[in-house]
């Protein structure tokens, strides 16, 4: 394998704070640290030789603090219907040694749990996407509902700067679980997005 690589697909995000996630707009979280991560569906994508087209994969992670603090704990899963070279490639980009935006944070989390193979239920429908992963990781987003009304509203957001996506929509958690990382939420953020990256 060679480290040319490139990606694009979708991207669920979910994490412990409070709708729409202080962190993307260059503020501490929440609760005053950070848990949860990010689940990619890849539509097209290759590390050198590897073709990683309808592979899903997740990395969460359970951070003491912000994230910029570090020394987080990760959980990496794999579908396990993906090959050993493509979980190979998929661990590379996670530990953070080819760019990307693991590139960005994988110093954040010293300790990388995986890749797991687990078998991947996953429902893409924008805010109302879902992701079960094995009996390890459970996310169903749906739409944050007006606390006054209980009327659904449906705020989006542009990220010029974006880590992990430029634009994408805001939701709420009907439930986050990582038993792993013994992480459990309900309403909190959710995000879902395209993402498109480049490796050099």
């Amino acid at each position: 394998m060679g480290d040319a690589w490139s990606m694009k697909g979708t991207v669920v995000v979910a994490c412990n704070c409070d709708y729409g996630c202080p962190c993307n707009f260059q503020a501490l979280p929440t609760m005053g640290k950070c848990e949860g991560g990010w689940t990619w569906h890849v539509d097209e994508g290759s590390y050198g030789d590897v073709r990683l087209d309808g592979i899903t994969f997740t990395l969460t992670v359970n951070w003491p603090g912000p994230i910029h603090e570090g020394n987080g704990v990760a959980l990496l899963l794999v579908d396990e219907r993906a090959d050993e070279a493509q979980r190979d490639a998929i661990h590379i980009l996670a530990k953070g040694e080819i760019g990307g935006p693991w590139g960005v944070l994988g110093w954040t989390w010293p300790t990388l749990e995986g890749p797991e193979a687990v078998p991947y239920d996953l429902h893409l429908d924008g805010i109302r996407s879902s992701v079960h992963a094995g009996d390890v990781y459970e996310l169903e987003s749906e739409p944050i509902r007006n606390p006054v009304t209980g009327a659904e509203v449906t705020p989006g957001v542009m990220l010029p700067q974006g880590t992990i996506f430029k634009e994408g929509q805001f939701g709420s958690s009907k439930r986050l679980r990582v038993d792993r990382l013994d992480i459990d939420y309900a309403n909190k953020y959710t995000a879902v997005a395209a993402f498109d990256y480049q490796g050099p």
